[in-house]
């Protein structure tokens, strides 16, 4: 499994702008790409930072999901609300246990 991880910081007062554009229009997205296996965003409302991990199956989705401009698309939909540009990285999960 792979995930992407993204962060950033949210212009004061648009937190609960970025969750409901992530609810309503990302994860509706996101489930119907392939290899897609969940996602979290975690948020920080004293300081805006925000985080996004999506998880994957397999390297090659992961990969997919960019060259497809995928990634890029569901990005467009929140920039407007991003204090700082988005900081994008990849990893290999190595444990990963759900509970």
């Amino acid at each position: 499994m792979h995930a992407r991880v993204i962060t950033a910081n949210v212009y004061p007062g648009n937190l609960d702008a970025l969750v409901g554009g992530v609810q309503d229009s990302v994860m509706p997205e996101a489930r119907k790409q392939q290899g897609f296996k969940g996602a979290f965003l975690l948020t920080d409302a004293k300081t805006g930072r925000v985080i996004y991990i999506s998880l994957w199956e397999g390297e090659d989705d992961l990969k997919a999901s960019e060259t497809s401009g995928y990634v890029r698309e569901q990005l467009a939909k929140t920039t407007h609300l991003l204090a700082t540009p988005p900081l994008l990285s990849t990893f290999e999960v190595s444990v990963h246990e759900q509970v």
